[in-house]
């Protein structure tokens, strides 16, 4: 493996206030919610934006994505206007130095997944955690799941250390995935002796595509009960509550979407009722797949575009 540190920069006058920060405590908590992967609802991007949103972010870690990303699989957006090309959304991945209500430091990683030499990246994380006493590494994303949006937020909790998460109800057994950088960096911080710990929050299926506020918030809630951080989570309700109401109407307006989520509240009941099983499935029957759900989705979807249903 080539040195990882040849992937990244430091900005040393932001690293410098960051020492100065932390020799009076403990070492700052580590975020991540990098795009590429899975993001159901967007809930690390809805974290990651309403972190950001206050502007007061001090660049620490720049990596060098020119060595990380696949510009053809994954093409940045150009601007042209007119005649000429102006403007390119150059990708990025980052850390930042944030704060919290208040005042507590913390460390916020985000932008694009890498797309090659993740073993490379991951040692380079590591370097970071360990160059600034990271005392906790937290990811969060969103995943697609048989659930309906009528229902509190669930979230499947997963760690490098059991008693991380032992107060968290475990959803699965064992299963097989594709694999993402974060993951792989989640595993990686385990076997050098790091605590981390990820929170998938489970979104709707029939949400997944969309921004689902109420992921992010749940997710932002999550990790404040974790590290004891104050992230102004509860300015997210607002625009949950107001996502919910939308999704409200548009069921609503369709007799067959709204059979699909009352057959996802039947199913979410009798898990519920049998809590401590391995699946999040419970075992009932005529509800409907993954497959039966998309499908109802576009074709609700496709009727909303083109003004409502054939008379």
């Amino acid at each position: 493996m080539l040195d990882p540190r040849g992937i990244y920069d430091v900005d040393v006058e932001v690293a410098e206030r960051l020492d100065a920060r932390a020799a009076a405590g403990a070492g700052p908590v580590l975020l991540h919610a990098v795009r590429g992967f899975v993001d159901a609802g967007q809930a690390g991007q809805v974290a990651v934006e309403h972190l950001t949103s206050a502007g007061t972010a001090q660049r620490l870690v720049t990596f060098d994505v020119d060595q990380l990303v696949d510009y053809r699989s994954r093409r940045p957006v150009m601007t042209f206007d007119g005649d000429g090309w102006t403007e390119y959304a150059a990708p990025e991945l980052v850390v930042d130095l944030l704060e919290d209500a208040a005042g507590v430091p913390f460390l916020l990683l985000h932008g694009v997944e890498p797309d090659v030499q993740w073993e490379r990246w991951v040692a380079a994380v590591r370097q970071v955690v360990e160059r600034f006493d990271v005392s906790l590494v937290v990811g969060v994303h969103g995943i697609p799941m048989g659930v309906p949006h009528t229902r509190p937020v669930s979230l499947t909790a997963h760690a490098t250390r059991h008693e991380l998460v032992a107060d968290h109800t475990s959803f699965f057994g064992t299963v097989q995935v594709p694999a993402s950088a974060s993951a792989l960096l989640e595993l990686r911080l385990g076997e050098q002796g790091h605590d981390a710990i990820g929170f998938a929050v489970h979104v709707p299926h029939y949400l997944a595509q969309s921004a689902y506020p109420a992921a992010g918030l749940a997710a932002l809630r999550q990790v404040e009960r974790a590290t004891g951080l104050d992230l102004r989570a509860a300015d997210l309700e607002p625009a949950a509550e107001e996502a919910m109401r939308e999704v409200e109407r548009q069921v609503a307006q369709s007799p067959e979407v709204a059979a699909v989520v009352e057959a996802l509240e039947e199913q979410y009941d009798a898990f519920t009722r049998s809590i401590g099983r391995t699946s999040l499935l419970a075992q009932t029957t005529d509800l409907p797949t993954a497959e039966e759900i998309g499908a109802e989705l576009e074709r609700f979807l496709a009727e909303q575009a083109d003004g409502g249903p054939e008379r």
